[in-house]
């Protein structure tokens, strides 16, 4: 006999994809497929639907539980159909009786996160609700502003960043104690990354000077990310470290004065249920945009993609030592 978990609650099968294709969802309900478990744990059809699916997938789904605001791991679907830019799912939800207002993460509630992303008029604003904050307000506008900057990035993995507040280049270079690298050398590394030993590779990075600090990078490797670096470079200041792993995804860090406070986080991903309330509106502001979330954390403000995917002001070498080593 085939369990319910072997089966996945009648669900075997359904891929991102399934959940827009009404005419299937339909029959695997028909044939007994359970509106409220999908594979193990808390998860639920009905929160796989409102971030990837129809908004006809979504109505089934809603007509069919007792409570449409059932929470999956602290949020509700109406949560997740906002924080996946899904505003019709969202709309087919609230007219399943989902409640926008209702309060999930460090005091933010569906309704009130949709009033700093592209569609703030999603939800009617009740009477009482004091909608954002002029603070809010304000890095709502600066999120927008900083992804349209960095629209030129549409491939990064294997990308390394180290995101630095309030100094310049020139300081970054002598805290770093780098040196010039060879014009010839960044020329062919840039042509032909393959064609270089990797370590040598690796000590190869560009150090740009933009709005609120400055940005290491290096396009096809983890160096500025290491807790060398970070240390260094963090001095009196904060650093956001970053590697776009292309094994096991975006990988953060943050050091505060020379101090990692921070380790194997996840830029741009949803926020944890212990999140701040900045960490909440920075996750919706920045979701799905690892670059732009490590910026913003660091306070720079760049006004293009150049200085994470070069031409960098400078292109310098890491001194030959343990970088891995604080």
């Amino acid at each position: 006999m085939v369990t319910a978990r072997e089966d996945g609650h009648g669900w075997a099968g359904m891929n991102w994809e399934g959940w827009q294709d009404y005419d299937d969802v339909r029959r695997r309900l028909e044939q007994g497929a359970d509106p409220e478990r999908w594979g193990r744990g808390e998860s639920r059809p009905l929160h796989r639907a409102a971030a990837w699916g129809s908004p006809e997938v979504v109505a089934e789904l809603a007509g069919r539980v007792p409570d449409v605001d059932a929470l999956e791991y602290g949020t509700t679907a109406l949560w997740e159909a906002v924080m996946s830019d899904r505003p019709a799912n969202a709309r087919a939800l609230a007219a399943a009786g989902a409640d926008p207002w209702r309060p999930l993460i460090a005091g933010w509630s569906p309704g009130r996160l949709s009033l700093a992303g592209p569609t703030p008029d999603l939800f009617p604003l009740p009477d009482g609700e004091p909608g954002l904050t002029e603070k809010e307000r304000t890095a709502a506008r600066e999120g927008r502003r900083l992804v349209e900057s960095l629209t030129d990035i549409d491939y990064y993995d294997g990308l390394g960043l180290a995101c630095v507040a309030g100094i310049d280049a020139d300081e970054a270079i002598r805290r770093l104690e780098a040196t010039p690298a060879a014009a010839a050398d960044v020329t062919d590394l840039l042509d032909d990354l393959f064609a270089y030993d990797g370590d040598e590779s690796l000590r190869i990075v560009g150090v740009t000077t933009v709005p609120g600090g400055c940005v290491i990078t290096q396009p096809w490797g983890y160096a500025p990310s290491m807790p060398g670096i970070q240390t260094r470079l963090s001095t009196g200041t904060i650093s956001y470290g970053f590697y776009a792993n292309p094994k096991s995804g975006n990988q953060g860090s943050i050091t505060r004065d020379g101090v990692i406070e921070g380790w194997d986080l996840h830029p741009g991903g949803a926020p944890d249920l212990d999140s701040t309330s900045e960490e909440v509106l920075a996750s919706y502001l920045y979701r799905h945009n690892a670059v732009a979330y490590c910026c913003a954390w660091a306070g720079l403000r760049l006004t293009d993609a150049r200085s994470v995917v070069g031409p960098a002001d400078v292109w310098v070498e890491l001194p030959d030592r343990d970088h891995w080593s604080v």
